[in-house]
């Protein structure tokens, strides 16, 4: 038997294994208690869901997009022309966002 068909078997028996003990090893039994919400050790007080800032979304969105297409540029720092042209398309997109207000922090 070769290296990959052993390999195949024991990941094929392996996900096997763990499917079965999870649909054997599943509990039908729920509390209520279990279910409720805890807050050191008192009843929940007041709504529990806040209301979010959508602009503090955009904001890290934004940033992350960034941050991904930054850590992009490292490994082609030795083609020039590479690294300007996608520079350049970071800067389009910033000012794309800047114009469309998208930067701008409202309270």
């Amino acid at each position: 038997m070769n290296n990959v068909a052993a390999y195949f078997l024991v990941a094929v028996s392996l996900s096997v294994v763990l499917l079965l003990g999870c649909v054997f090893g599943f509990k039908l039994k729920s509390y209520h208690e279990k279910g409720s919400p805890f807050e050191c050790g008192f009843d929940p007080s007041g709504v529990s869901r806040v209301t979010f800032c959508m602009k503090f979304f955009m904001i890290s969105i934004i940033f992350l997009v960034f941050d991904v297409e930054v850590t992009l540029v490292f490994p082609m720092i030795y083609s020039m022309y590479q690294v300007l042209s996608f520079l350049l398309i970071l800067l389009m997109g910033l000012v794309y966002e800047w114009a469309y207000g998208g930067l701008q922090w409202m309270v």
